[in-house]
């Protein structure tokens, strides 16, 4: 029995008590807008404490946690840009992705929308993102409020239907007679905050890898393709029925498999080339998953597995064994080797994948847990489980703290951009304007990618 069978024992005893909690706690709780907000005081000693505790070391910090804004708001920008035009120009990267742009992180998010690169996420998971990311980044809002001599008047949780969140309410009009400087700090250190967990559950990250997982196969994420001469093609099969479905080529009197979509577009255009799957044994026999054995002989590494398959001649045949990452079943396939350059070939390979920055931050990882590996765990489930756990936080995270600096109203980062217009050109109605200016922009951007979203799958 999965874990999701708890999980979802979890969800409804959790809603229970919700319901419960908010019967009889109705008369603490205000309604604002959508939300409905329970406050209390108990946070605020620890608030008080805390700054006063630490306000030597706090104080110059607030330089750092000021930097740190812009850089996450100007990563968040370039990010934003870099991938709205990736987005709206690709005919792929709606349907690659699948969930909409404007999606809020809910539990089961990758089963509904049958996302298979990303892991499971429990509603178990979801509970203890919301508490590990809400409670630092709001507690530093209120920490470096009182440090500043500002009142915090309450904290406490909101509630959107079963959506929880935590709240810390500075006083708004102390906020707003504050200098700058210190308005800044306030706002950019909840991102801070998140930045700051990130980087704690990232090396409980690592611990855990390092200690827990070992290699067990080698992972590949694409079959061998060759470019293909438009001139040399003699042939083109039928078109498949199927969305997804390839269409024979045969050039050069070799076969090979492309889109259909991809070959119109070439044909109609002055494309002299394309790129074809290959008529290889791995692409002929649908060969999936992580390949962990080959006649035999385990493979652990890339290099175990090239020596494997170069060990035979062209024609021979081979027993690979594989297994499948999501379910763990093992399948066996009975190959024959074709040939590449004299040498036996297998026709798989291992496509890297993301921008440039990605692609750097992959590199750093996969040093740690290389992607074309297939690891497992003493700990079997609850190992995955775990190591999942504290992957979605680092990712959540990072997430919440980019989000939270879009110079948009609702974020902390469109008073934090106000402020800083403001401060450069000490005219409140260039910093309105310009706040209005970014706020739309951004709207705009986000309403277009929804609508493409909505024109692929809808």
């Amino acid at each position: 029995m999965g874990f999701a069978f708890y999980d979802l024992i979890f969800l409804a005893l959790f809603l229970l008590v919700f319901v419960v909690f908010l019967v009889l706690k109705k008369h603490n709780l205000k309604r604002q807008g959508l939300l409905y907000l329970y406050r209390t005081k108990i946070g605020i000693n620890i608030i008080d404490w805390t700054a006063k505790k630490f306000s030597n070391v706090l104080k110059p910090a607030q330089y750092l946690v000021i930097t740190s804004g812009y850089v996450l708001m100007g990563i968040v920008i370039w990010f934003l840009i870099k991938f709205s035009y990736f987005y709206l120009t690709s005919p792929y990267a709606a349907k690659a992705l699948k969930v909409p742009v404007l999606m809020p992180l809910i539990p089961y998010l990758p089963e509904i929308f049958k996302i298979d690169f990303l892991p499971p996420f429990y509603f178990t998971y979801w509970i203890v993102i919301i508490a590990i990311i809400a409670i630092p980044h709001e507690f530093a809002h209120g920490i470096f409020a009182r440090l500043n001599k500002i009142r915090v008047h309450s904290t406490g949780f909101g509630f959107l239907g079963p959506f929880l969140a935590a709240f810390v309410e500075p006083d708004e009009k102390e906020m707003a007679k504050s200098r700058k400087m210190p308005q800044l700090a306030v706002l950019a250190s909840g991102t801070f905050a998140n930045i700051i967990v990130s980087l704690i559950f990232a090396l409980l990250l690592l611990l855990f890898f390092v200690s827990s997982f070992s290699a067990a196969g080698v992972n590949f994420n694409a079959y061998s393709t060759s470019p293909v001469n438009i001139s040399d093609i003699s042939y083109i099969g039928e078109i498949p029925s199927a969305d997804s479905g390839l269409i024979e080529l045969k050039a050069n009197n070799l076969s090979y498999f492309t889109s259909p979509i991809l070959l119109q577009n070439a044909l109609n255009s002055s494309t002299s080339q394309i790129e074809a799957y290959d008529s290889s044994p791995a692409f002929n026999s649908k060969l999936s998953g992580a390949i962990f054995e080959i006649n035999g002989q385990k493979i652990l590494s890339q290099e175990e597995l090239s020596k494997a398959i170069l060990s035979n001649s062209p024609g021979d045949e081979i027993i690979v064994k594989t297994i499948d990452i999501k379910n763990s079943s093992i399948r066996t396939y009975n190959l024959v080797l074709s040939e590449r350059n004299g040498k036996a070939f297998l026709g798989i390979g291992i496509i890297p994948s993301g921008s440039l920055m990605s692609s750097r931050i992959m590199n750093v990882v996969s040093k740690i847990k290389d992607p074309s590996i297939y690891y497992t765990s003493p700990l079997g489930s609850f190992g995955i489980f775990i190591y999942d756990l504290l992957w979605w936080i680092v990712l959540v995270s990072i997430s919440v703290a980019l989000v939270n600096m879009v110079p948009v109203g609702i974020f902390d980062g469109g008073r934090f951009f106000y402020l800083t217009i403001l401060a450069i050109s000490k005219k409140e109605a260039i910093a309105k304007r310009a706040f209005q200016i970014s706020t739309v922009f951004i709207l705009v951007v986000v309403a277009l990618l929804m609508v493409k979203w909505i024109f692929v799958f809808i």
